[in-house]
């Protein structure tokens, strides 16, 4: 690694754009059920309570008694009805059962096709979260270029910097396709 303020900073940002990139990618991941019960699928689903918008992560605790079953244990007895409206209005396609205590959520067992329909989504996923990263590694190329055409840095030096670009972006396209690997096994798994 050159010893350049501008460098280690483009370095520094590319490795940051990358993390959020992957990050994002986990949590729009989260939110696909793979047939299993995973509380996660709610984490966005928001509820009017109080007078405003609520996630409802805030408003109880969930958790899964088996495989197929989310429970959801409100502190607000109240919130019954909003919650349940919530879940069936967030396009999860979930259908909550309200016993007046508790909501439950049973999972259907998913066909086939519909593994096959999420696997499909979750590779344009993995493919836009790569071309996002492919963009971070073009924006770092153009910082280089630009450091040469000023003569702040050598074709020796921009080389030397191009192949630690090219190492960084690598390593981060091997974890991207270890995610996408993981949640496609996920999915097609029973």
């Amino acid at each position: 690694m050159i010893e350049n303020e501008k460098v280690e900073e483009m370095m520094l940002e590319l490795e940051d754009r990358s993390e959020k990139t992957i990050n994002a990618l986990e949590n729009d991941y989260s939110a696909i059920r793979a047939g299993r019960a995973n509380p996660h699928v709610l984490d966005r689903v928001e509820v009017e309570a109080y007078g405003g918008m609520s996630k409802l992560i805030e408003l109880g605790n969930v958790s899964a008694l088996d495989a197929r079953c989310l429970q959801i244990n409100l502190w607000d007895k109240s919130l019954l009805k909003a919650v349940e409206k919530a879940i069936l209005n967030s396009n999860l396609g979930l259908t909550p059962t309200n016993d007046g205590n508790v909501i439950r959520i049973v999972f259907p067992v998913m066909t086939e096709e519909r593994r096959r329909e999420l696997v499909k989504q979750i590779k344009k996923m993995g493919e836009d979260a790569k071309v996002a990263i492919r963009n971070h590694r073009r924006d770092a190329m153009d910082v280089l270029k630009k450091m040469k055409t000023a003569k702040e840095l050598s074709e020796d030096e921009v080389s030397s910097c191009e192949a630690d670009v090219e190492k960084t972006v690598s390593s981060y396209m091997s974890k991207l396709e270890g995610i996408i690997a993981a949640k496609e096994k996920d999915l097609m798994s029973i």
